[in-house]
């Protein structure tokens, strides 16, 4: 059977540059949909010879959306090679700056660009199809979405003074101490990101009430499910195990971060430059699992917040207690932590050894290898270092959140393809769910790999003699 092969480069409404190449049938259905990272990445190699102390602000470079995750992975793997615990108070001021990076990245995906579609269809023009849709759409909405973000901003400001890229943390700590100022400041937004939140729960709910159809076929597929936990399996974004499930729920591993090799293995497809890491003892492909915001909830049993915990009990219900697999119930998920994030920095603030001058160890204990774990908005980061005694390094290795999800993103890109593209006459609105499907994993492109530069999307539909027959494009 003859193939046409649309592309769609780039994906749009995500942080970086991919690319989807649909191919064709001649009787106008998918044959395959393949879901390309274009990027290359390099950022290991040329950490190599930098000294461990630095990394916390490197790092940081490889993106512009997540760099307080980083920032906040590379101290503690800087931790972990200096043998050295921060102090209560240098952890949590930590987390609290962590909340405001959950925050504002969740919120502005879910309103901003997960947003357009939800809101005015995945039909709508494309035109209008964006935050300048929304406002026309919903001014207030907008605004308090434009507002959630800030305050989540504003906290990674108070905490480490800069919204973006802060010095704060440290091997052994972090390196300014926090005022009752600051802790007033933001305590006098809390109730208002809050109730945007809960506005923001309510209104995907609404939509996956009217739009069940599309949810069980949109990307449907079981996987297993892999994040971080408290002691006793509640949801942690900060610190802990990690803990990994089947795809009904039941646990594989419980594991330390520092042995994530023995657990996790990566494989390779000469069709991207991102690797897909999967379950050793399950071996590729049946070892592969999300993470991020689903592949947390599924993957934790309770939630240590009363609001949060309220939603999560009405989110385990969605498929009787068993894991939710449904691709677009990642925006639900997502605003489930987002509410969490926000009562979470209601109790640290509301700790007294957040105010305390007692932020930095200096006592170290040399061990020259570290592993720094943290949930990063789009899931499990992992930093790995290996280091000389002087503290150059001579090795690194990251595997970021969009790199774990990266089979899933694949297959979901597949799948909707398959479901809802029709030849010969090929849709934008057709192309703009296979991307949705992308969006719905908030994927970091320049976390999971590296370049610059940009392009405009241009889609060509190829007949099977190579002549295009459409062409749709966005500028």
């Amino acid at each position: 059977m003859t193939t046409e092969k649309i592309t769609i480069e780039p994906v749009t409404r995500i942080e970086g540059h991919a690319k989807v190449t649909i191919h064709m049938n001649d009787n106008g259905s998918v044959d395959h949909a393949y879901f390309h990272v274009n990027e290359f990445r390099g950022f290991e190699k040329f950490c190599e010879g930098r000294m461990v102390f630095e990394m916390p602000q490197i790092t940081p470079r490889i993106c512009g959306i997540c760099p307080v995750s980083h920032h906040l992975a590379a101290a503690k793997a800087g931790d972990a090679v200096m043998g050295v615990t921060p102090p209560r108070p240098a952890s949590l001021l930590r987390e609290l700056m962590h909340m405001g990076q959950i925050i504002q990245s969740h919120g502005m995906h879910f309103f901003e660009l997960a947003g357009p579609d939800l809101i005015l269809g995945f039909d709508a023009d494309p035109a209008i199809r964006n935050v300048v849709g929304l406002i026309g759409a919903d001014p207030a909405l907008t605004v308090r979405a434009v507002e959630l973000r800030k305050f989540g901003q504003d906290i990674i400001y108070q905490v480490g003074g800069r919204r973006i890229h802060p010095n704060f943390a440290v091997p052994g700590g972090v390196n300014r101490a926090f005022t009752a100022e600051k802790r007033e400041h933001i305590l006098a937004g809390l109730d208002h990101a809050q109730e945007t939140t809960q506005i923001g729960i309510q209104l995907i709910k609404d939509w996956a009430e009217a739009n069940m159809e599309d949810i069980e076929k949109f990307a449907v597929f079981h996987t297993g499910y892999f994040g971080l936990v408290t002691p006793e399996n509640g949801l942690e974004l900060y610190d802990g195990k990690i803990r990994l499930v089947d795809k009904d729920g039941e646990q594989l591993e419980l594991f330390d971060a520092q042995n994530y090799l023995d657990v996790v293995s990566e494989h390779v497809e000469d069709w991207s430059y991102l690797k897909f890491p999967y379950y050793k003892k399950m071996g590729w492909p049946d070892g592969v699992y999300r993470v991020g915001p689903l592949g947390r909830l599924n993957a934790v049993e309770k939630i240590d917040t009363p609001l949060a915990q309220a939603e999560f009990e009405v989110y385990k219900q969605i498929n009787d207690g068993k894991p939710v697999y449904q691709t677009l119930y990642y925006h639900y998920a997502r605003l489930i932590e987002t509410l969490f994030a926000v009562e979470r920095v209601r109790e640290l603030l509301d700790d007294p050894d957040l105010l305390s001058n007692d932020i930095l160890n200096k006592r170290y204990d040399f061990k020259g290898e570290g592993v720094g774990v943290i949930e990063a908005p789009r899931g499990t980061l992992l930093h790995h270092y290996w280091a000389k005694p002087n503290g150059q390094l001579e090795r690194v290795n990251l595997i970021v959140s969009t790199g774990h999800n990266n089979w899933a993103m694949s297959e979901a890109v597949d799948s909707v393809a398959k479901t809802y593209v029709k030849g010969p006459n090929v849709q934008e609105g057709m192309l703009n769910r296979v991307e949705a499907a992308i969006r719905a994993y908030d994927p970091c492109l320049s976390c999971s790999t590296h370049a610059i530069g940009q392009m405009p999307i241009k889609i060509d539909v190829l007949n099977k003699r190579g002549e295009i027959t459409q062409t749709l494009q966005r500028d």
